[in-house]
């Protein structure tokens, strides 16, 4: 039986691990943490339970297939609720609006908010699922060898909407700025400017809108756990606080993993740690991308958060809430076209006790706050405060109740935490964009080009940045290992 050391434990491991279990290999975890799940860690404080990372729960049948592909689906481990609002939107004329989790209600939605919208999102959405479609279907399983896994018959019918942004496309077609920004929101996902962003990812319209928002009961914690349970069941093993120091190769071919001092021998290596990271544990000689290569490369944005426990219920919140009442092209320019600490950022704020009685004791509220920043920014240690209390007073003029007092404590954590915790280059906690120049075969490869049997995976590779790719992004590499396998794999 061959034996493969998976470095990290994210989402994209964990999704190979159970894949490469199930094709026979013996598969061991090392995560460098004491909490398996990468960025989608737990913290617990003073009865409160946080999601340290992911927070929304989108593309439901991307879960859902991982967990067929093993005969499995996810009420197998987690109970799944979809959220009604999916969430909740503020702007800076002290108006809010609600997206419903019906699509149906969405257009009502729109048209009261601008006369004939509502035609114009039908048009709009359709091809958006088109798109969402071709995505699953036709391109984010590929293994980014070729330029050529982009050419479809779909894609080349698609293929203005390669060079066009989906911000003209929005901009064109709708005249209001409140549905202008909730429909340039979702690109943000993926890491990069709407102005930026083909028109082709449209489909993340279409996974919001129609698809919807979802929340497994307990947090996205859940996910990983049944991720790890389903791997146990297939002969997974997880080893914690074991952080590798060193990828071994001999003549140009992986032998191996260096764990805290400890050589450990394996027949394949499979990297879903920050890729920039993973090149560093290998000799010069043996690297693929230079230093050069990572400086040049567009990254998604690094983030401040804050988790906070607040000494009441609140009032005039959703589970999720988006507070765009400051400039939304300013704070953009200040991630990707100046980058520095910005003077009036957009912000996401998450109350999952809302929808989740368990996340937090009674009587209070578990809140979840997020900033995004530049990349690479020093932090004084100060200026996390200051952004606190600024956001602070931001919700209590946005949803007119009085807060601050009541805050038991707020935890922050911001670049300089990603790159101890999780290695992130620069602090990123997305990725690496998905922009044009940065998609399928532009983007790092999941094989080594100078060391046999090593491979990588993760956001830094393709598909790209998020949870749903994630899971794809396992199942790509694991197939590509298993066909590139030294031998014949036998069960023992």
């Amino acid at each position: 039986m061959q034996t493969i050391s998976i470095i990290g434990s994210g989402f994209s491991s964990l999704s190979a691990a159970c894949y490469l279990a199930k094709a026979g290999y013996k598969v061991t975890v090392y995560e460098k943490n004491d909490q398996l799940g990468g960025r989608a860690r737990i913290l617990k404080h003073e009865g409160f339970t946080f999601d340290m990372g992911p927070s929304w729960y989108w593309m439901p049948d991307v879960f859902e297939n991982f967990f067929s592909d093993f005969n499995k689906k996810p009420g197998d481990y987690y109970d799944l609720l979809k959220l009604s609002p999916a969430y909740k939107v503020f702007f800076d004329d002290y108006r809010d609006i609600e997206i419903p989790s019906n699509f149906e209600e969405i257009l009502k939605v729109f048209e009261k908010e601008e006369e004939g919208s509502g035609e114009k999102l039908k048009k709009f959405m359709a091809d958006a699922g088109y798109n969402y479609k071709v995505a699953i279907d036709k391109i984010v399983n590929r293994p980014g060898f070729s330029p050529l896994e982009l050419v479809t018959p779909e894609t080349v019918s698609k293929i203005n909407q390669f060079f066009t942004s989906i911000s003209s496309k929005i901009r064109k077609t709708f005249k209001s700025s409140k549905l202008i920004q909730i429909l340039e929101f979702p690109v943000l996902f993926l890491g990069a400017k709407p102005q930026d962003t083909p028109l082709f990812y449209n489909f993340m319209n279409y996974a919001d809108f129609v698809l919807g928002t979802w929340y497994p009961k307990g947090g996205m914690v859940k996910v990983v756990e049944a991720m790890v349970a389903l791997g146990k069941e297939l002969g997974v093993n997880y080893v914690i606080n074991s952080s590798v120091s060193r990828i071994n190769v001999e003549n140009r071919v992986v032998k191996g993993i260096t764990v805290d001092d400890k050589f450990i021998s394996s027949d394949i290596v499979l990297s879903g740690a920050d890729y920039a990271h993973t090149e560093t544990l290998l000799d010069n000689k043996s690297r693929q991308y230079s230093a050069k290569y990572w400086d040049k490369k567009v990254f998604a944005p690094s983030s401040l958060l804050f988790y906070v426990g607040f000494d009441k219920k609140l009032t005039n919140v959703r589970h999720h809430n988006l507070f765009f009442d400051k400039s939304f092209d300013n704070h953009a320019a200040e991630i990707y076209d100046t980058p520095q600490w910005p003077k009036d950022p957009l912000f996401y704020a998450s109350f999952p006790s809302i929808t989740d009685g368990s996340v937090a004791p009674d009587g209070k509220e578990c809140a979840f706050f997020l900033v995004p920043l530049a990349p690479g920014l020093k932090t004084d240690p100060e200026l996390p405060n200051v952004y606190f209390k600024a956001l602070i007073k931001r919700l209590e003029e946005q949803t007119n109740q009085e807060l601050e007092k009541y805050v038991l404590f707020n935890i922050p954590f911001c670049v300089e935490d990603f790159k101890k915790d999780y290695n992130s280059y620069k602090g990123n906690a997305y990725g690496m964009a998905n922009t044009l120049m940065q998609t399928g075969f532009l983007r790092p490869g999941i094989k080594s080009k100078k060391v046999k049997n090593l491979f990588f995976t993760g956001q830094l590779t393709v598909p790209g940045p998020g949870v749903p790719p994630a899971l794809i992004s396992g199942k790509i590499v694991s197939e590509q290992i298993i066909k590139k396998s030294l031998k014949p794999l036998c069960h023992d």
